[in-house]
């Protein structure tokens, strides 16, 4: 789950992170009742998306008196911003936060994630601030310094700091700063449960401060039960409408940009039924697990769902069934098509158990159902059905 800079920016302040002041304002009242906390003299206007890269389309402002920060708002508040994450369509700006200007000297790049290969908590901190890592990685990687922590560790050693304070080419002056923000981040990371936290950038000033300019957090969507003070920051305005549905009826899907739409159990297998679908020549329109166990009501929400998107052009239903039982599967198809009078193509490739008896639920449904034996043959099925559409 992604929360909007402010937020983060407010659990930093909580975790004695330096950040500079700032406010969020959802309307031009909002924005004359706050603007005297900050100081100036200059300040720095922010539309509130999730989504990175919002300077590069015009979602960041730096101004210099309170009519510009006045006009800088009312652009930004209610505009469509695409940024290089958006993708063409955009988003609407619906908050804007504005905080104090910073004058800087140096930019850094700081960030905590979940590396999944060495199963630890990765530190990755870099001199070039305000730039895409993956940017910095591959035209410069010895300016990253990578370190893995266990996540029963809630600080660095001095090695570590050493090491920080290396690649930043920061002087030993600063080790004590630097050393309450890396470890205030690490309990924040751990505590939170979150999957990512980046600070980019993280500067220091010209008066010697080391402030966090901007802040991205992501935290597991599976822990949140554990944290309803993260749980209450969700915006669901930010999230596709189709997922936030499906999350409702327990199903796992990720809208995607293709034509087929997939039903599967089982998220190796969902990956494997999209690949299939690419090497024949289409392209998926999502990721859609019913999970080990679903019902045949899940099963016809799931089918609503992938439905429900207008790009849809043909469905592939690949089920094995384990805990699932295949005549399960196949009612819930048969109520759904016939509920919703299909008319796009329909493969549907079971294998497990009851599939015998599955198949002849689908064969006797008298519906336009067509049958296959594997995946590779359901995936032909589907690309040549779609062909015809």
């Amino acid at each position: 789950m992604n929360i909007h800079e402010h937020q983060a920016k407010q659990l930093l302040r909580e975790y004695k992170v330096p950040v500079l002041n700032g406010f969020i304002a959802f309307n031009s009242k909002e924005l004359d009742e706050h603007i005297d906390i900050l100081q100036g003299p200059k300040w720095v206007v922010k539309a509130q998306i999730h989504a990175g890269g919002r300077g590069k389309g015009g979602g960041v402002k730096v101004v210099d008196n309170f009519d510009e920060v006045k006009l800088a708002f009312n652009k930004m508040l209610g505009m469509k911003l695409v940024t290089n994450q958006t993708g063409p369509d955009g988003k609407v700006v619906k908050r804007v936060y504005i905080e104090d200007g910073c004058n800087i000297d140096k930019e850094f790049y700081l960030s905590y994630l979940i590396d999944r290969k060495t199963k630890a908590i990765c530190l990755i901190a870099s001199s070039e601030g305000g730039m895409d890592i993956e940017e910095v990685a591959d035209k410069n990687p010895e300016k990253i310094a990578k370190i893995y922590l266990d996540a029963s560790r809630k600080e660095l050693n001095s090695e570590n700091i050493d090491e920080v304070l290396r690649i930043l080419d920061l002087d030993t002056a600063h080790k004590g700063k630097l050393t309450a923000v890396l470890n205030n981040l690490l309990l924040l990371f751990i505590e939170k449960d979150a999957s990512l936290i980046e600070i980019n950038p993280f500067v220091l000033s010209t008066e010697g401060h080391l402030i966090c300019l901007d802040a991205k957090m992501n935290f597991d969507s599976n822990a949140l039960f554990r944290h309803q003070d993260i749980l209450s920051l969700r915006d669901p305005e930010e999230e596709d409408p189709l997922e936030i549905e499906a999350s409702n009826h327990g199903l796992s899907y990720v809208k995607l940009d293709g034509t087929i739409g997939c039903m599967v159990n089982g998220a190796g297998l969902a990956m494997a039924t999209m690949d299939i679908i690419k090497l024949y020549g289409e392209e998926p329109a999502n990721f859609l697990d019913v999970g080990g166990g679903a019902t045949k009501e899940q099963v016809m929400n799931a089918f609503k769902i992938i439905l429900s998107d207008k790009n849809v052009k043909g469905i592939l239903v690949n089920i094995f069934g384990g805990i699932m039982r295949c005549e399960i599967i196949a009612q819930g198809i048969i109520e759904t098509a016939s509920e919703l009078n299909l008319s796009i193509p329909l493969v549907v490739r079971l294998e497990g158990t009851n599939v015998d008896l599955g198949k002849k639920y689908l064969e006797e449904s008298g519906l336009n159902i067509i049958p296959a034996n594997d995946l590779d043959e359901a995936a032909k099925k589907i690309v040549d059905a779609v062909s015809k559409v």
